[in-house]
């Protein structure tokens, strides 16, 4: 499974069970070391909550990064109506622009950008969309920014695309190499969405189950 692309939608991926171990979320602006910024997705007010177990380790992978760099949340916790909407939306598009795509079809593929509301990880406070920043607050070059659709960046949103420059390429193994050694895994068609105790996590790693499942702000 090491080179093969597996996507939100895969029914491996929902066949994963959840044994929630009742992780709080915590708000990641009331911890030393973290910078996140609302402007990527100004909708969501709850954007800065991470399941606290997935908060340390993202604070153990900042205490990696080389000096000068810091990560930059862009998004973690999203409500679940909202990742319905998105879901939606995308599914849609795809769905508008080739009529020929069976309703199963569309769904697997919509997946590639935006997970199925039921086992999204965002929903679960297990996910986070960052990037690095040097210490004057400017991002690095990571190919393409965040939320870049494959069709506008043509792939170049995938972590492992061909198509970035060299500076990108070492920006984005910087922040892989930071991540992956505090435990987080990289969804492959977005270099900045990395997740930690979710479903598709636990996939990945051979789990026999997510530690994480859908939850609400009002719960943590």
């Amino acid at each position: 499974m090491a080179d093969e692309i597996v996507l939100m939608g895969d029914p491996r991926v929902a066949a994963i069970p959840v044994d929630d171990c009742g992780d709080d979320l915590v708000d990641t602006r009331d911890l030393e070391g973290l910078a996140s910024t609302p402007d990527q997705n100004p909708q969501n007010p709850d954007y800065a909550f991470l399941r606290r177990s997935v908060a340390e380790r993202l604070l153990r992978a900042q205490e990696s990064l080389p000096a000068g760099l810091q990560v930059l949340i862009a998004e973690g916790y999203r409500p679940p109506e909202q990742q319905e909407f998105y879901f939606n939306r995308r599914k849609q598009r795809l769905m508008d622009a080739n009529p020929a795509l069976s309703e199963e079809a569309a769904y697997l593929e919509a997946s590639g950008f935006v997970s199925p509301p039921t086992i999204a990880p965002h929903v679960s406070g297990a996910a986070i969309d960052l990037t690095l920043i040097d210490e004057q607050g400017r991002a690095l070059d990571m190919g393409t920014p965040i939320d870049a659709t494959p069709e506008a960046s043509d792939g170049a949103c995938y972590f492992a695309a061909e198509n970035i420059t060299a500076e990108a390429r070492r920006n984005r193994e910087t922040l892989a190499a930071a991540l992956s050694t505090a435990g987080l895994v990289n969804y492959p068609t977005e270099w900045w969405h990395w997740s930690y105790g979710d479903r598709y996590w636990a996939l990945m790693t051979d789990r026999p189950h997510a530690l994480f499942g859908p939850t609400r702000l009002a719960d943590g």
